[in-house]
């Protein structure tokens, strides 16, 4: 447990906040969460790798690719996937397409939101390394510079049998305690903050104003 000095040290300004939106948007910078008894890490781990809550973002086409998973043909809850409404409920973030420069605020919104422990997945070569728009003065070539990514799906664009693969994958990585993205975030927060702050020059968000 920290003490309040410590946990004073970790505060973010938030400057021009006024009361009562002080209220509303958190000042405490992210922590990571080291593992704690082995053993009921591995059923914590099985438990959230046969629960997966989709948050899909889809940005262009990657998006065509997603919606046939939810159909009797594809049938991802088999695999214990669901669709989630909002991110704040969604423990797996889909990024499918390309990232524009002014999507980007809105990746970074959407992932901050998300609860721990989360995980992000790369669909498509346009999200991995920019793709077709590599060169593109408006697309961001590499998304793992602005938020961890823990799984890239590669192809042009990946069929659904690519992104059940990547599930399975997916929960294999979570199993084994190897998809730590959330905690590499929070340990590399500044190296992330200056590498979005580069592209993003009007927040427009009060919690960003430090």
């Amino acid at each position: 447990m920290k003490n309040k000095d410590s946990m004073n040290d970790q505060e973010l300004p938030n400057n021009g906040l006024t009361y009562p939106d002080t209220e509303y948007y958190c000042k405490t910078r992210p922590v990571p969460v080291a593992p704690q008894f082995e053993a009921m890490e591995k059923i914590r781990n099985w438990a959230r790798a046969n629960s997966l809550s989709v948050q899909a973002f889809g940005t262009g086409c990657g998006a065509v690719e997603l919606r046939p998973l939810m159909t009797a043909r594809y049938d991802a809850y088999r695999f214990g996937v669901m669709t989630s409404p909002t991110p704040r409920q969604s423990c797996v973030f889909i990024i499918g397409g390309y990232a524009s420069v002014k999507t980007l605020k809105r990746i970074v919104v959407s992932y901050e939101q998300m609860q721990n422990p989360k995980f992000v997945v790369a669909l498509g070569s346009c999200t991995v390394n920019g793709g077709m728009y590599w060169d593109s003065y408006n697309t961001i070539n590499r998304i793992d510079y602005y938020i961890p990514v823990d799984l890239y799906i590669s192809g042009c664009m990946p069929r659904p049998e690519a992104l059940l693969a990547g599930f399975v994958k997916l929960k294999e990585l979570i199993k084994a305690g190897k998809c730590e993205g959330a905690n590499k975030y929070a340990e590399n927060f500044d190296w992330y903050k200056a590498n979005q702050k580069k592209i993003i020059k009007d927040w427009n968000m009060p919690d960003y104003n430090w």
